[in-house]
């Protein structure tokens, strides 16, 4: 990462944007836009690590998000309606503040370290300028709200979990947070803080956010895809690439499937490495005979 060129240029692009009234807003994606590779990933592999769930779930639930994530607006309604079935199934049966109190800790061992400074840089702006700042994602809203949070932001959009005394049923309370359904939610957004969308700015990496950019008057690509790339230069929007190289714009995602799981299958084994050498020392720290 361009570190300290990207933040400082990044925030010279919002400088001019000062004037504007506080019923503009900017609405920023998450993954790979606000944090490097996917949030829920990062999350996933940091839940495996203190055995919230078997790994054997983690599999599936990566290869399921993955594959909505990088074919979201090829998939079917049979295809689109069953990843949304078990879009949560690995958290049924848990407690939301058993939940939310195991992101904070991913948050800080993992999370803050992912964000991208030039992103955060534009954020920062925003709020200087007295504008409302909202994460808009298809991750899990608890989740967003911790970074939304965390990073001093106005508030969380994300996808929304079915919940019965405090426990998650693993189930949706309606669509996953993606495509469509991002431009619909800031538009009732919109409607409830007064805020004028033409005066508003919304920040994405994906073609799958078109939506959500073109419902704003002002749309900004972050470490754009290649087909985002091609849609910014055709409507003239502005294109800030905070990245190291190009080649991460084509196997970010990929890469980051591959390395949660990795990750948390290496996470879980040194976990379990280490119990049991607790389990082979004897009470004064000797091993036992």
């Amino acid at each position: 990462m361009n570190d300290d060129r990207s933040a400082v240029e990044a925030a010279t692009v919002v400088t001019d944007t000062s004037h504007i009234d506080e019923r503009a807003a900017a609405f920023f994606d998450v993954d790979n836009t606000l944090v490097h590779g996917a949030s829920i990933y990062w999350f996933a592999r940091g839940l495996a690590a203190r055995r919230y769930f078997r790994h054997r779930d983690l599999l599936q639930f990566v290869w399921q998000q993955a594959r909505f994530r990088i074919r979201g607006k090829e998939l079917g309604g049979g295809s689109i309606n069953e990843i949304k079935e078990s879009a949560l199934s690995f958290v049924a049966g848990r407690r939301v503040a058993d939940f939310v109190a195991l992101g904070e800790e991913i948050f800080d061992d993992t999370i803050e370290a992912k964000i991208w400074s030039g992103t955060q840089a534009l954020a920062d702006a925003h709020l200087a300028a007295g504008q409302q700042v909202w994460l808009v994602t298809a991750t899990p809203v608890e989740l967003a709200e911790i970074i939304a949070r965390r990073l001093g932001f106005t508030g969380a959009i994300g996808t929304v979990g079915e919940v019965h005394d405090g426990v998650y049923t693993g189930r949706l309370v309606s669509d996953i947070m993606h495509g469509p359904a991002k431009a619909e939610a800031i538009r009732e957004l919109a409607k409830r803080e007064d805020l004028d969308l033409d005066l508003c700015t919304a920040y994405s990496d994906s073609s799958n956010d078109m939506p959500m950019l073109k419902a704003v008057g002002h749309a900004v690509a972050i470490n754009p895809d290649a087909a985002l790339r091609r849609q910014a230069r055709h409507h003239g929007w502005q294109v800030r690439d905070f990245r190291t190289g190009r080649k991460a714009a084509k196997f970010a995602v990929p890469a980051v499937v591959a390395g949660a799981v990795v990750g948390a299958i290496a996470g879980g084994a040194a976990w379990k490495r280490r119990g049991a050498a607790r389990r082979a020392m004897s009470p004064n720290g000797r091993p036992k005979p």
